[in-house]
């Protein structure tokens, strides 16, 4: 059993806690749990995780919204919780030759589970970043959740946190490229599907990328070709459960397409919602036209409500609301010098207008022709009215035009 840790990041999960925006911890326990006996076969327990949440439900204690699939079992004895199998122990034994060698009716749980397992009391349970602490630290995607007794009361997974742990504002301020993995394995779409579980297990990654081989994307370069389809540890358990022969299966036609691609741009609200609308758990990345490839995971999603991860973030917040606030002090400074150069340049044109209206009266005063006294005068209400604007407005160039149209004065 492993204790929540008292890091430096618990100030930030402090903070978070008396705002508000800890989510309740109970939602993010998945009551809705498999679980298996070490003796059980291995045949038995790919069945039940291929299962629907409807057939899970006869087989739990409690009911509980879920995915339609489940990706664990925990195995239990005495008791007690004596380790889980996953996913990806299911790929690592159609890897290996004793899938081969023996029928999986024969193959027991104790023979390939994970054990001793990492369990949290629920009592120590107290926040959800906690948790996300602990899933980087011990590289793990499945913490069974038990009691004071040690007895299994529940399962927190990534897909069961992403659940309840989803501000909208942090997905949208974090892009896709913070997060993906660039470490994207390939195959081509005449690969077998079991040389695609051998990849996953030797790279110890959760899917393949299918590319097609037949249109590389440069001819200098034939390894830049377009990603067509994926298969997924998922997909290796549910080929495993129907009896897929997967030695003579090919990719091409077992893989999911066509893809739904995301760009290193968008953000991962739009990555979050690109999954649920999909039913999807990762998704390709893609950009210069399918030369470059990356993978997003519902656990890189939750990679950014990480103690270490937030306060990277808090800091480039601050670095970025400190720069605006250097950039809007020059801003102003240059405002102030603008319009004291506006005031200088200003003050000629308003004692130009001074000097206009003088010399207007006083021709107007000297004028006989009542025709050329009525001219005057609207030539004198017109500057009067340029001069009032260019005093409310401080502005050359609406001076500028009417003077230069009373250049010629009446003769």
């Amino acid at each position: 059993m492993i204790d929540c840790p008292d890091t430096a990041q618990g100030t930030l999960m402090n903070s978070f806690a008396s705002s508000g925006v800890t989510p309740s911890v109970t939602s993010a326990i998945n009551r809705q749990i498999l679980r298996v006996s070490p003796t059980s076969s291995v045949a038995e327990v790919i069945r039940q995780m291929s299962a629907t949440s409807s057939d899970i439900n006869q087989l739990a204690d409690h009911d509980s919204a879920s995915p339609a699939r489940v990706s664990c079992a925990v195995v239990e004895e005495a008791g007690g919780v004596v380790g889980i199998v996953t996913e990806r122990d299911i790929v690592r034994l159609t890897a290996t030759k004793l899938s081969l060698l023996r029928p999986l009716t024969e193959i027991l749980v104790k023979d390939i589970m994970t054990s001793p397992v990492k369990t949290l009391e629920e009592s120590a349970f107290e926040d959800i970043f906690a948790v996300l602490f602990l899933f980087r630290r011990y590289r793990i995607r499945h913490l069974p959740i038990v009691d004071a007794q040690g007895k299994l009361t529940g399962l927190v997974t990534p897909a069961s946190i992403r659940q309840v742990l989803r501000p909208a504002n942090l997905l949208k301020m974090r892009r896709v490229a913070n997060v993906m993995s660039r470490d994207v394995v390939q195959a081509p779409m005449s690969a077998s599907v079991m040389s695609l579980a051998k990849s996953m297990a030797d790279h110890r990654v959760s899917c393949v990328v299918i590319v097609d081989t037949t249109a590389p994307l440069e001819r200098e370069n034939p390894q830049a070709c377009p990603p067509v389809g994926i298969v997924t540890e998922r997909d290796i358990v549910q080929f495993q459960s129907i009896g897929l022969d997967l030695q003579k299966s090919k990719a091409r036609q077992v893989m999911s397409s066509p893809l739904f691609l995301l760009d290193p741009q968008d953000s991962l609200w739009s990555a979050h919602q690109a999954m649920q609308k999909h039913h999807v758990r990762r998704l390709v990345v893609s950009w210069n036209w399918g030369r470059g490839l990356g993978i997003v995971t519902q656990t890189s999603l939750l990679r950014v409500f990480d103690p270490i991860e937030m306060c990277g973030v808090i800091d480039s917040l601050q670095q970025t609301v400190e720069q605006m606030n250097v950039e809007q002090m020059n801003v102003e400074q240059m405002n102030v010098e603008d319009s004291a150069a506006n005031t200088a340049v200003d003050r000629p044109v308003q004692a130009l207008l001074t000097q206009s209206i003088e010399c207007l009266s006083k021709a107007q005063s000297q004028l006989v022709n009542l025709a050329q006294q009525e001219q005057l005068q609207k030539a004198l209400q017109l500057v009067e009215q340029v001069s009032r604007e260019a005093k409310d407005e401080l502005c050359t160039s609406s001076s500028a035009e009417p003077v230069a149209g009373l250049v010629n004065f009446p003769e």
